[in-house]
């Protein structure tokens, strides 16, 4: 909306606990505009979030903010997570889940750094995009926020500025290094394209607190080969051979699904492996998903549940950060651009996934939230209430008319 007056709540409370990392009151006033228009703008470019106050500098402003002024984004980042280690419903645990998934994220020119041609599968078209790898976490509570994401940049573009090519396996890796050396406990949890050898290798290889390999838990492609019983064969050649009367009921409500478990190897992978097949029915011909994970000792139903956190921890981000907080909306064309867009985005996720579920209603919502979308709808109500007060007040304790008032308020004045 325009004509916005005041930051909301959630902004303001955020200005607190980071605006000791910008250098003055013009950073943090920018800081503040664009995580505001980030839940609230329509358009969630520069321009379109600048033309959302009331009163405010010139877009090129928070243009140069983005480009040329010196602020440490990475030491919001460590912030931010440090911050989300202080509320037990956001704190890490052992029992928490580290989804890592990529994202394209779609923009409409080529002149942005390192966006390049991608085939989206779900849509069944190439597009321009950024190819994002995104590191999530998933709490016991439920609650999940991004830690940090690299962005993959093709090889021809990597040849041209004469840097080193990494290929996703290479990114995936780096992030579970990244992980790793920030101590964050969890497993971590992926789908078959990043189930692969190398990248099952690295993360048994890393070490939790107790010098125990750190766990994982990945689907398979059918065609995966197993060593199972002295012998080589397909994934969906052993979910063949077990029959109706090998499989076990899983519940988990009122879904109920069929499994079978064992532990194997497979080939080039340098450690034992448990897998879970998963059917939709006792009798059905062919497997939903086959699971993998170096927690040979889990029950198929814990290993069944960790995996499904992958949905809530990638998913569920990559479209609430599209779809509400503009995540790839943003046009700027320098790579620290979008890349402090990208935290920015975070930093926004995480402060309105930490209002969510409370037992209580805040006073700028009226009532409890649950979904991010919910969240960025009240404090669109929140910041319409204080610009309609604003606007009231000036009216009748000012007497401003209302020419003022819209011009204040950076509305064109009706006539008549």
């Amino acid at each position: 909306m325009a004509g916005i007056i005041e930051f909301p709540q959630v902004v303001q409370s955020t200005l607190q606990d980071f605006g000791d990392l910008f250098a003055n009151a013009a950073q943090r006033r920018h800081f503040a505009e664009y995580l505001t228009g980030l839940s609230v703008a329509d358009r969630k470019t520069i321009c379109g979030i600048n033309a959302q106050f009331a009163q405010t500098s010139d877009p090129s402003c928070l243009n140069r903010f983005f480009h040329l002024e010196t602020w440490d984004v990475v030491a919001i980042n460590t912030r931010r997570l440090e911050l989300l280690q202080k509320d037990s419903d956001t704190r890490y645990s052992d029992h928490g889940v580290i989804p890592i998934d990529d994202t394209l994220i779609d923009h409409d020119g080529k002149l942005i750094d390192d966006v390049g041609w991608f085939r989206d599968h779900a849509e069944e078209r190439h597009k321009i995009a950024h190819d994002y790898m995104i590191a999530n976490y998933v709490c016991p509570s439920g609650k999940h926020y991004p830690p940090d994401f690299r962005c993959f940049q093709k090889q021809d573009q990597c040849e041209a500025r004469q840097e080193p090519f990494q290929s996703h396996t290479e990114l995936f890796q780096e992030l579970v290094d990244w992980v790793n050396d920030k101590k964050i406990p969890g497993t971590f949890a992926m789908d078959s394209y990043f189930t692969n050898a190398p990248i099952l290798n690295h993360i048994h290889e890393k070490k939790t607190g107790d010098d125990q390999p750190r766990g994982y838990v990945g689907s398979l492609k059918f065609n995966r080969k197993l060593q199972y019983k002295g012998r080589i064969l397909k994934a969906s050649e052993l979910a063949a051979e077990i029959g109706p009367e090998s499989r076990k009921p899983m519940q988990e409500g009122e879904k109920k699904q069929w499994y079978f478990t064992c532990t194997l190897r497979i080939p080039d992978v340098q450690h034992k492996v448990r897998i879970v097949i998963l059917w939709p029915s006792q009798d059905a011909a062919s497997p939903r998903i086959i699971l993998v994970t170096n927690r040979v000792r889990w029950e198929g139903t814990r290993v069944a549940g960790v995996y499904r956190h992958r949905w809530t921890g990638t998913e569920t981000f990559h479209r609430d950060g599209k779809q509400e907080l503009g995540m790839g909306d943003c046009q700027l064309r320098s790579r620290e651009g979008q890349s402090r867009h990208m935290y920015l985005v975070m930093l926004a996720y995480s402060r309105l996934m930490s209002q969510l579920k409370q037992s209580h209603a805040y006073e700028w919502a009226y009532r409890k939230l649950t979904t991010i979308g919910e969240a960025c709808r009240a404090i669109g109500r929140e910041t319409l209430r204080s610009t309609l007060n604003w606007a009231i007040e000036r009216v009748l304790v000012y007497d401003w008319d209302k020419d003022q008032v819209a011009k204040h308020l950076g509305l064109t004045p009706t006539e008549g």
